[in-house]
Order: C-alpha cells, then structure tokens, then sequence
C-alpha cells in the first residue's frame, strides 16, 4: 500500500471524549489528524501513542491583507510548538480563517489581483517559516458552494497555481478531494496535475460528506490514479461517519482503508 492512511479525529466516534477518539483510530491501524489544537493537551496526545500527521497551523489571520497576513504568520509560528510536541510534520492552512459552521471570517465576495500578491508574499513568508523550523505547512482548497462560501483561494486551482508559484517543499498543496469534487469535479485529472505538489490528500464522499461509498466518487479509480502518479504521501479520511454509534464509525473506517488499498 503506497499511501500512509490518516483520520480526522474531529468527524468520527462522536460520542467519544477526544482522546478516546484518538486512541480508537490509532488502534485500528490509522494515523491520526487534528484540527484547532489550543482545544488539546499535546502530552496527553503524545502519550496515545499514535502518530500524527497533520494538524490546522494557523489561528488568525488571512491570505488577502497585510494585517491579516501579519496575524496568520504568528499564529503559525506559534502553532509550531505544539506541532512539535506531538510530532505531526505538516500544517494546514486556508485562504481566510473559518468560524463558527466553517464560515470564513473575513468574507471575500472579489479577490483582487493585488489580494493575490498579497497571498504569494505571504505563502513565500511561510515557506521560509517551514524550513527555518522543519515543517511543511500544506495549504487546503475548500468549497464556496456548500460549506465555506466567501473563502478566498479556495478552488484548488487556486490553491494549487499559490503552491506552484512559491515554489518550495515547504509549502504544500493538501488536496481536499471532497471539496474540489463539489466545485470543479474531474478527480483524475486533478489527482494528476497536482501530484507534484502534493503534501497531503483528503476524502469523503459527495453528497454527505461520509466516508467512501456513500456517495457518486468512484474511489479506487482515484486511489489508482494517485498511485500511478507516484504519491506515497498521506490520503485522510475527513469525512462523518454514516452509520450510528461505535460500529458506524468502525465501517466508516474500514470502507476507507478498503477504498485506498491499492
């Protein structure tokens, strides 16, 4: 199996304390991802045991202006430390930060030719951030038609085309599968055009957002074409379980692993 399989501990085994979560997903085989870490106790994550592999990188800030950028710059210096302490190599980041219901917090009905400079100035600045401190921070495409709308940079066209521009290892693509498929659709295609940029690869499924199998993506076609593109990174199932309870979330995973083992 060329992938590393992760799961986002936020989206399953609901009724669980967050550790547990954790502790679940690490004992069914599965690296673990995190999201807005000042929620968390890195030492009691560490002492899980599992594996980290991503978690969100930022807690302020923008891509589309200078006090915004300034502001996302140190909060991602400062997420660095907890990144650190738990061990997880990459760090994500978006277009604006997302707020209650994953609504951007600073809006963006426009963005401007020089909100565009303002966001390579800014990813180069983080870039230098990565490789001062041995991390990559890996930026995510989302979707404006359903779940983040007035989002900035947030088709992975966009995000990809910011990757390319700045150029480093230290800045990454993670592309969102489930929402590229809502706003742009041709997976393969993508998968293939954006391998070379690749930090990481999220999935669900469309309509829903549940694990693979509930929806219309054909999901080993996918898994196939990202193999045959030479990516061994980490493919994470960020999705909600559709069943109910523990064992809605054990099928959950396990269609996942059965969906990305190629």
């Amino acid at each position: 199996m060329p992938f590393t399989l992760a799961v986002c501990s936020e989206m399953v085994y609901l009724d669980e304390p967050h550790l547990d979560r954790v502790k679940r997903i690490h004992d069914g085989g599965f690296a673990v991802e995190i999201w807005d870490w000042r929620t968390k106790d890195a030492h009691a994550l560490a002492a899980t045991g599992a594996r980290f592999t991503s978690m969100t990188g930022y807690v302020s800030g923008d891509l589309t202006t200078q006090d915004g950028a300034e502001a996302l710059l140190s909060s991602a210096e400062e997420s660095i430390g907890f990144a650190r302490a738990i061990g997880s190599p990459a760090l994500n980041l978006h277009g604006t930060g997302l707020g209650k219901g994953g609504l951007p917090v600073r809006p963006v009905e426009v963005v401007t030719g020089d909100m565009w400079l303002t966001a390579l100035r800014t990813l180069e600045r983080v870039a230098e951030l990565g490789e001062r401190h041995g991390v990559t921070f890996v930026i995510e495409n989302l979707n404006t038609e359903v779940d983040h709308p007035g989002t900035p940079f947030a088709r992975a066209a966009d995000t990809l085309a910011l990757v390319r521009a700045v150029g480093s290892p230290r800045l990454r693509m993670n592309l969102d599968l489930y929402h590229a498929q809502i706003g742009e659709g041709n997976l393969i295609d993508l998968v293939r055009r954006a391998a070379p940029y690749l930090g990481e690869v999220q999935v669900a499924d469309v309509p829903g957002r549940c694990e693979p199998g509930t929806g219309e993506v054909r999901w080993r076609a996918v898994a196939e074409a990202l193999a045959d593109s030479g990516y061994e990174g980490v493919v994470a199932l960020e999705a909600f379980a559709s069943g109910a309870g523990l064992s809605g979330s054990d099928s959950a995973l396990r269609a996942f692993r059965d969906a990305f083992t190629v």
